[in-house]
């Protein structure tokens, strides 16, 4: 879990927010385990105390659980949005990839291998 953190907002705010999109886009499915409030941090190289705040931001949003001595789990039961809207950075990806020579039929195969029968 490598974020770019914008700081356009409070950080466990983004973190929050990220987590909540993963969630509602069904990246993080229901039941499934969060990483620790100490590696999260870890990973995003921010406070463990930011971490605590946004994991708590989600269970108050009704998003996870945190289940004592077990850990932080998906608790999400609704629809998935699957309305993915590409970001800014997301379209940069692309252009990089179209810059290198990489053709949209490429592009689209390689797609189609990495979702495969999804």
């Amino acid at each position: 879990m490598q974020w770019k953190l914008s700081g356009k907002q409070d950080v466990y705010l983004e973190i929050a927010n990220r987590y909540k999109e993963y969630i509602t886009l069904g990246l993080l499915r229901d039941g499934e385990k969060l990483p620790s409030v100490r590696t999260a941090a870890g990973e995003l190289g921010v406070n463990p105390n930011t971490v605590a705040k946004a994991y708590a931001l989600l269970e108050e949003w009704g998003y996870i659980c945190a289940l004592p001595k077990k850990g932080v789990f998906v608790s999400y039961t609704g629809e998935s949005t699957l309305k993915f809207e590409a970001s800014d950075e997301d379209r940069a990806l692309i252009r990089v990839l179209k810059d290198k020579g990489i053709s949209k039929e490429t592009l689209l195969q390689i797609v189609e291998e990495v979702y495969g029968n999804d």
